[in-house]
Parts: structure tokens; sequence; C-alpha cells
């Protein structure tokens, strides 16, 4: 009776240690990770811009629904079409790029309705400010990929902040709006 309760107990902590699965370790894609953003001009029309170049990493565990993103987004690589419009965003008014390089998302609270992801929630930070900020998932999955032949992970997420938080204030006083919608697009591949 002994040795059979022992192999029961054994058994329930391989089992329990099997189902526990670690997290995994993925590399941020930047081929296949876009970072934008929206803000409106006066109402008339939007201005959008992307940055070129980002890194990152993701530690995910599916079974614990668990996780950390960080993202780092190099402000000097912004892209709008119009290189004098460039020039005023990394200006000191707005971004001062040449003070603060890099922007950075880390997110550690993943939420799940289910088995779908619908958020991440984490910190900003942007010309040194750092604020709290939620990335709603409008699309999660994971797959193999057949080019990669690695698992890779990603989706499509969107956030609104309020770049004054951030010391992004300039044009507030003439009309242009504080809110800035954020639009990320990230695959992961599993390392």
């Amino acid at each position: 009776m002994r040795h059979t309760l022992f192999a029961l107990a054994a058994a329930a902590t391989l089992a329990t240690g099997v189902a526990h699965a670690e997290p995994a370790t993925y590399a941020v894609d930047p081929s296949h990770t876009y970072a934008t953003f929206e803000i409106s001009h006066f109402g008339a029309s939007v201005n959008r811009g992307r940055f070129d170049k980002k890194e990152g990493s993701v530690q995910f565990d599916k079974a614990a629904k668990t996780g950390k993103v960080e993202l780092t987004i190099d402000m000097t690589s912004i892209s709008t079409g119009f290189p004098a419009f460039e020039k005023h965003l990394q200006g000191p008014e707005i971004f001062d790029a040449a003070q603060f390089p890099t922007a950075k998302f880390v997110g550690d609270k993943f939420t799940f309705d289910g088995d779908k992801l619908v958020s991440v929630a984490g910190t900003m930070t942007i010309k040194g400010k750092t604020q709290p900020v939620t990335f709603k998932a409008n699309q999660f999955t994971c797959y193999q990929s057949p080019v990669v032949k690695r698992e890779v992970c990603g989706g499509d997420f969107e956030t609104t902040i309020d770049r004054t938080l951030f010391g992004a204030d300039y044009g507030v006083q003439f009309g242009i709006p504080k809110n800035v919608r954020i639009v990320a697009q990230i695959e992961a591949v599993k390392q």
C-alpha cells in the first residue's frame, strides 16, 4: 500500500511538471513587425508614420497564459514619406530623437478570454517618460512557419495614448489633438 501511495504521488508530481511548461523565448522578426502612428491633423486629415527599425523579444507560456514583451523602436527611423515632416517629428518639440533615440514598450500582463489573447498591458517609455499602456489584441495566433521551420507567434495590436503625458505637446495649443493611435503588428520566432 505504501509503495502504491508513493507511486501515485510521484506520478502526480511528474504530471504536474509536464502540464506546466516553461515559457518559450521568441525573437522579434523585424521583417514582419511594424509600428505605426496616426494623429488627426486639425480634423481635416490624418497624419501617419511608421518606424522602420525595431527589435525585441517575447517570452510566452501558452499553458500558463503568461509572458513578457519587450519592443524597442529606433525613433530616428521614422518614415512619413515627407522628409521635412520626419525632421520636425525627430526634433526637440516632438520626439527629441537626438536626446531620446529609442522608445520602448514592456508588457507583462497578458489578458485572455478563454484561449483568445485580448490584450497586453505594461509600460511605454517615450522621451524618457514612462506611462502605463494597454495594447488591445485585434488578432493573435501561433503557427509553424514553413519558411523558418520554427514556431512563430504574432498579432495585430493597437492602443491610443495621450502624447502630452510623454512631453510631446507640440501643437496642442493651436488644435492638434493630444491623442495618438499606435498600431503594432508583431511576429516573433521561437528560439
